[in-house]
């Protein structure tokens, strides 16, 4: 297993370019416990950091896919270095300003949440240039999700480190300024400064065009919205046992789950199409899911929360290949920042939706919220199967045109989208 990680990353570049993405989206993995952090220092309410937080998220959301179609067409270092140095500005001036007015501190909040740049797809459209194979390339994708669950369990810890080192002014802007040097990192590499997206054709919805694209974009919603009612349900069963460090055991677990599923997932080779694997795994994913409902006792919960977390990196990683076949020649950027969206919005959905239901069932109901997130999310795929099945360009990963300027690729691989 640990083998072929280890081909990925003695590959050149790559451990720069993972190392850097994931250095560089630690403003993003952290904003909200650092946002919350800073404004109850500041004398805030729960209800504003939770606004601002609000803001910083809906931000993102419409940054990402506006940002990724902005480095398909020009390019990721004149995009990637200016919004990562605009959203490191944007929470610099909610940290030295405070909220002694408050439009500027909203303001400043969606700054740094618009210009968020869009590493994240940036990433996966470099992986087949350094990479070359279609095999390594799927392992990476893996070995990215699995990296993702080490961010966001990391990020937050280093956010109460510096708060109880310094202040949480501090704290927002040395993980910022940490931020913008992941950027550079990535932006200086040569893979970087010498991708260029395919041709694409002039369309005002972009990568949206896509209904196989559209189509798994329904059903991460879903996958998002049950991942972000966890969150809420979490806190919920912690209330309920009287401890709080159930949740981080919860939540530890399902972390820890998702690690050894995307490590294990990553591990082998795959054979078949991709969307057939990913309707298996988002079927094991809802089925992990529905048990939580049981709400059972702390240490058998934490079993359930760790297999439920099993299927959720490997959905996540096959998704990546299913975009890559799915997107519009010349899209790969702003295809996966929509992605991204997409799981982000279903996540907050998520959250809004568990919280009444503890209020009108309790605990058990914000779990199935997440259990019915899963369901359909499954029942997506399955309806949308026909369109999923015809991907827009041939069936692989690697995609040469878009990353080698002289059109040269490995034997055996599609040079392009299909037109």
């Amino acid at each position: 297993m640990a083998a072929g990680y280890l081909d990925i990353l003695r590959a050149r570049h790559a451990a720069r370019l993972l190392t850097g993405t994931l250095v560089g989206r630690l403003p993003n993995g952290t904003a909200p416990i650092a946002i919350v952090l800073f404004t109850r220092a500041e004398g805030g309410s729960y209800a504003l950091a939770g606004a601002l937080a609000a803001v910083y998220g809906l931000g993102t959301a419409v940054g990402q896919p506006l940002l990724g179609r902005a480095v398909d067409l020009y390019g990721q270092p004149r995009v990637q270095l200016p919004a990562a140095v605009l959203s490191a500005l944007g929470m610099t001036l909610l940290a030295v300003a405070g909220f002694g007015s408050l439009p500027l501190a909203y303001g400043a909040v969606a700054l740094a949440g618009v210009a968020t740049p869009p590493l994240e797809g940036g990433l996966r459209a470099l992986w087949p240039s350094v990479l070359g194979s279609e095999d390594r390339v799927h392992r990476a994708y893996a070995m990215d999700a699995v990296a993702q669950e080490v961010m966001f369990t990391v990020g937050p810890l280093l956010v109460t480190l510096l708060v109880s080192l310094w202040s949480p002014a501090a704290a927002l802007l040395v993980i910022n300024a940490i931020g913008v040097l992941g950027a550079l990192s990535v932006v200086l590499s040569e893979p970087s400064r010498t991708w260029r997206s395919a041709p694409r054709e002039a369309h005002w919805l972009g990568a949206l065009r896509s209904p196989g694209l559209l189509a798994l974009l329904g059903s991460f919603f879903f996958v998002g919205l049950a991942l972000g009612s966890i969150t809420v349900a979490g806190v919920a069963y912690a209330d309920d046992h009287g401890r709080d460090s159930v949740y981080g055991w919860l939540m530890a677990a399902l972390g820890l789950g998702a690690l050894i599923g995307g490590a294990v997932y990553g591990a082998r080779q795959w054979s078949g199409p991709p969307e057939r694997r990913l309707r298996v795994i988002v079927a094991l994913l809802a089925l992990g899911y529905l048990p939580l409902m049981l709400t059972p006792g702390v240490v058998a919960m934490t079993v359930l929360a760790g297999v439920a977390g099993v299927f959720l990196a490997p959905a996540i990683a096959c998704s990546f290949i299913v975009v890559d076949r799915h997107a519009p020649r010349g899209t790969v950027t702003e295809a996966f920042s929509w992605l991204v969206t997409t799981f982000g919005v279903g996540a907050a959905a998520g959250t809004a939706v568990a919280g009444p239901a503890v209020e009108l069932g309790g605990t058990a109901w914000s779990f199935a919220v997440a259990g019915a997130g899963g369901v359909a999310a499954l029942l997506v795929l399955l309806v949308t199967g026909r369109v999923l099945a015809a991907p827009g360009h041939s069936a692989v990963a690697v995609r040469g045109s878009e990353n080698d300027r002289n059109g040269a690729v490995e034997p055996g691989f599609s040079s392009g989208h299909q037109a």
